[in-house]
């Protein structure tokens, strides 16, 4: 695929412009008394809190509420979100640049899985750091899984996209961290590219466009 003909970016977030460690926050809820999950625990409840959260279907109180009844333990308000966003690294101004120059030169989306909690966090950051109101105003239109209700890599989430910009899958190119997510955007005609540690997206852009050796999936 030659990057001039793409048309459109859709970026991830987390792990792409932003960076998290998932480890930090299970860490500060330990700290908080909450019990150690083993792998399998650990998966049940991203399946049956976690993804539940991000997709909007429980709200803040009463996901606080689940969290701290399947791990046992006890924290106020304030003390939850403050281990929940721990996972959350500030955005670097040096992504926020790269996406202000590609917005140049591309029609630019992002494109989130993502819940209410870390979405006022970082919406703050973008605030009082970079001085947009929403990422609305930094992207020609950004989607939080919450919000929508569609979590990748159900391929919906991103036929939504697509059908609400008439965009073609063809001259579109999607970035995200992590395969799964890959995989469901090219199965529905996008093209791809997996951004894999310690990999960033200044390695990929070059005065906003994409550089000639980005090979796409």
């Amino acid at each position: 695929m030659k990057t001039m003909e793409i048309e459109a970016i859709i970026f991830d977030f987390g792990g792409v412009i932003l960076d998290i460690d998932p480890h930090l926050t299970m860490k500060e809820f330990e700290k908080l008394g909450a019990r150690k999950l083993d792998e399998e625990q650990t998966c049940d409840f991203i399946d049956t809190l976690v993804s539940k959260f991000e997709r909007g279907i429980l709200t803040p109180e009463v996901f606080r509420k689940q969290v701290k009844k399947y791990l046992k333990f006890d924290a106020s308000n304030a003390e939850f979100d403050d281990a929940w966003n721990a996972l959350l690294f500030d955005i670097p101004a040096e992504r926020i640049h790269i996406i202000e120059e590609a917005k140049k030169h591309y029609r630019i989306f992002l494109l989130s899985n993502s819940n209410e909690i870390h979405y006022d966090l970082y919406v703050r950051d973008l605030q009082l750091r970079f001085g947009y109101r929403e990422f609305d105003d930094l992207f020609e239109k950004s989607y939080f899984s919450f919000d929508t209700h569609l979590k990748k890599p159900n391929p919906e989430a991103f036929e939504f996209i697509i059908n609400q910009h008439e965009l073609d899958p063809a001259k579109t190119l999607f970035i995200d961290d992590r395969e799964d997510n890959i995989n469901a955007a090219a199965g529905i005609g996008l093209h791809t590219y997996l951004l894999n540690k310690p990999e960033r997206i200044r390695d990929i852009f070059e005065n906003g466009v994409l550089k000639t050796n980005v090979k796409t999936g």
